[in-house]
């Protein structure tokens, strides 16, 4: 225990960065969702699959490294969530922020699944609306 209390005296820095990282996140998080909830095409869970871009065929470079780093962000937010489950912060959302970002297979049957659900539909719904945007079907 006396270890412990020892590093924190002598890591305040540290703490007060993850702090502050944390706070920025989470005004972050704040500010873009009815941005981003916004851009959100209003037929984009209609189909059972995801549709692929036109990035995939026009431009694979620019795709493979956007991908590459999108990823990169998200298993850097699903580690730093995770050390915010012990040190001060936003853990959860930051989690989830990083699962987001990340690609793995079914990605999209769970994220139909959680917007299928009425009061994540009705809470996205109402921000398109406030961004005077027609809400979103589910298929």
């Amino acid at each position: 225990m006396n270890s412990l209390i020892d590093w924190l005296a002598n890591n305040q820095q540290i703490l007060v960065g993850v702090g502050v990282g944390s706070a920025v996140i989470f005004i972050a998080s704040l500010l873009s969702l009815p941005w981003l909830v916004a851009k959100i095409p209003e037929d984009y869970f209609v189909p059972k699959k995801r549709q692929p871009t036109q990035w995939k065929t026009q431009r694979p470079l620019l795709r493979l490294l956007a991908l590459v780093g999108k990823n990169l962000i998200g298993y850097g937010l699903i580690l730093a969530g995770t050390l915010m489950l012990f040190l001060p912060g936003q853990g959860i959302l930051t989690m989830v922020t990083g699962l987001l970002l990340i690609d793995y297979p079914g990605k999209f049957r769970i994220e139909r699944r959680i917007v299928s659900t009425p009061a994540v539909l009705n809470g996205l719904n109402w921000l398109r609306a406030k961004a005077k945007k027609p809400p979103l079907t589910i298929g």
